[in-house]
């Protein structure tokens, strides 16, 4: 068991689905004294689209925002600073900071390519570790390279296939080319006669039109399909139990493995997956995953009729948030995920 006995953590992060909480809350148990914050003013749908595409316009909030955020922790004295991606920090605060804990070792870790987020580049020069997701960035940026993980709510012993309510199920965040590849795998599972579930999820309906005019993939939604309620980690664990197998849609630009991907599998889940660079981590199997071309989809109807291959003990432990936290804070795991 790794522990951060009495160790003192500031810790940002943008907000993620609250599995920033879920970090929050786990170093906490593992002994750190742990002050945390948003790394955003404010997640309204047009703070967030404001920072992506002209933070130069957000510039005053920001610096109030980190100002603030400046006093609060005045005095205080920490181990560590984590940052999980940091769109909108500014160079200032993370100088200041710096200046204020000179022994505090300043960690970074990003889950999206930084072609997306060029922004974010410049800031790497203040972490003495720096992480990414995406195995494309690390030999560019000189980052070491560490895959997302599953909380352990989604771990499940029971990994035989019972009467299951459904053959697919899709749960995701309505974005790129989803919705346009998510329908062509539901064609696919009718005409094989596998029950489907899909649901796709928007943040916003003003949001959601304004994405529908001016973005080519999302002109083709069905706007009776999307969905403005967010499921809870709890409801989204009842719809894998349900299921034989989920379906995973990266990015079409990203390489790096969803979060999703590891919490299918280690609740016993099938995946099906558009992305083809899972095949190099050490849990590919492809009789518990299925690789589809996002152009031409084809389903294998024996994939969800074999039972799930159970995951070795030490691959399911590297692939959890704990193995995450080691990595971050006591030593890289290079050598594990680049084999």
């Amino acid at each position: 068991m790794i522990s951060l006995k009495d160790k003192k953590i500031l810790f940002l992060s943008v907000s993620f689905f609250k599995y920033e909480r879920a970090i929050a809350k786990r170093l906490s148990e593992l002994g750190a004294k742990v002050d945390f914050y948003d790394e955003r003013p404010s997640n309204s749908n047009f703070s967030k689209g404001i920072i992506r595409f002209n933070k130069k316009l957000y510039q005053l909030q920001i610096h109030k925002y980190y100002k603030k955020i400046l006093e609060e922790i005045q005095g205080k004295k920490y181990d560590y600073f984590l940052l999980i991606k940091g769109e909108a920090t500014p160079a200032f605060f993370l100088e200041e900071i710096k200046r204020n804990n000179p022994h505090m070792e300043m960690i970074h870790y990003n889950f999206d390519p930084l072609t997306e987020y060029p922004l974010l580049i410049s800031n790497l020069q203040y972490f003495d570790k720096k992480f990414t997701f995406e195995r494309n960035d690390t030999q560019k940026y000189n980052l070491h390279f560490r895959p997302l993980f599953y909380l352990d709510e989604y771990r499940d012993s029971n990994h035989e296939f019972q009467d299951f309510e459904y053959d697919v199920v899709f749960i995701g965040s309505a974005h790129t080319d989803r919705y346009v590849v998510g329908e062509k795998v539901k064609s696919v599972a009718d005409r094989l006669n596998l029950k489907s579930f899909f649901y796709y999820y928007a943040m916003g309906r003003t949001a959601f039109k304004l994405k529908k005019l001016f973005d080519k993939n999302m002109k083709q939604f069905d706007l009776k399909k999307v969905c403005f309620e967010k499921l809870n980690h709890e409801q989204i664990i009842d719809y894998y139990k349900k299921s034989k197998a989920v379906l995973d849609i990266n990015k079409p630009f990203q390489n790096g493995l969803t979060i999703r991907t590891f919490e299918v599998l280690a609740a016993g889940r099938k995946l099906i997956t558009t992305n083809e660079d899972i095949r190099n981590y050490p849990f590919y199997n492809p009789n518990n995953i299925l690789i589809i071309d996002r152009e031409n989809v084809e389903l294998r109807p024996d994939f969800f009729t074999e039972a799930f291959s159970g995951i070795d003990e030490n691959i399911l432990y590297m692939m959890s948030m704990d193995s995450f936290i080691e990595c971050l804070f006591f030593k890289d795991q290079d050598s594990y995920w680049n084999t």
